[in-house]
């Protein structure tokens, strides 16, 4: 089949507009890492109101209240489909676009918005993809993503320090249910119960636990103050040393790229 002269300029005509949209929303979209652009922070507003609206609907709302935030509704799935769509088209690769976790993340969470659920059926599940939106907003402010992704990283290291808190836990609970099960069984009456009171100790509620058993046992103060030192204020710190230490690794290449970035400014 033979394509006239005409035909093929209008295709070559539709393919450079494409790649000047192409550029012009590659040039909104493609920020740094640590930087956030005018349409990010649009999103991002948007994603806020969408979870207001979220929110509002716990109430008992009037008519007129309920049908504006279904139109909310509607404007706002509209809008993350023409910004997914958006950043689709912006992207370098479109085949590509897809490789990115968050970017993937965002698209499902769209077509879960995209899904007609009726109100007397999955309405919970609904409400609960809804939900999710608010997780996008990971994907537009790169702080918080690297404090997920912190936290993240941190799991392993913290996972020993709260596998060596609940042998404390164990040990005092053991210790205290031994002594203590006769002055208020149901504080101290098994293991179960006794670790429990351990945990209430830990949040400092303890005075009162203290008292009783201190009208028994006169230096059991000892067993609390001790357990307090060890748990409230070693491992506790401990934990938060360790987040605050993988946050500092993560952030240290945001930090050199922006030192980096600014001596190149002066250079040129």
């Amino acid at each position: 089949m033979n394509i006239s002269p005409t035909q093929n300029h209008r295709s070559k005509n539709w393919r450079s507009r494409f790649k000047k949209i192409q550029g012009k929303l590659h040039e909104q979209l493609d920020t740094n890492d640590d930087q956030v652009s005018l349409f990010e922070w649009i999103t991002v507003f948007v994603i806020v109101i969408s979870s207001l609206s979220i929110g509002a609907k716990t109430y008992i709302l009037p008519p007129t209240a309920t049908l504006t935030l279904e139109i909310l509704e509607k404007v706002v799935i509209v809008y993350f489909l023409v910004e997914i769509l958006a950043r689709w088209g912006s992207a370098d690769s479109n085949r590509n676009f897809f490789t990115s976790g968050w970017n993937l993340f965002d698209t499902l969470i769209v077509i879960a918005s995209l899904l007609p659920l009726p109100d007397s059926e999955y309405v919970l599940l609904g409400r609960l993809l809804r939900l999710l939106r608010v997780m996008r907003l990971f994907t537009f402010l790169p702080h918080l993503r690297v404090l997920l992704s912190s936290l993240l990283l941190a799991i392993p290291k913290v996972a020993h320090v709260v596998l060596l808190m609940f042998i404390i836990f164990y040990i005092y609970g053991a210790f205290g249910s031994l002594m203590f099960n006769q002055i208020n069984p149901e504080l101290w009456g098994n293991i179960g119960s006794a670790m429990i009171t351990m945990f209430r100790i830990a949040t400092l509620d303890w005075a009162e636990v203290m008292y009783e058993t201190g009208e028994v046992y006169p230096m059991s103060w000892m067993f609390y103050i001790s357990f307090i030192l060890l748990v409230t204020f070693v491992m506790l710190n401990m934990i938060v040393g360790i987040i605050v230490d993988t946050m500092k690794t993560k952030t240290e290449p945001i930090k050199t790229r922006k030192t980096e970035n600014s001596v190149n400014g002066i250079t040129t």
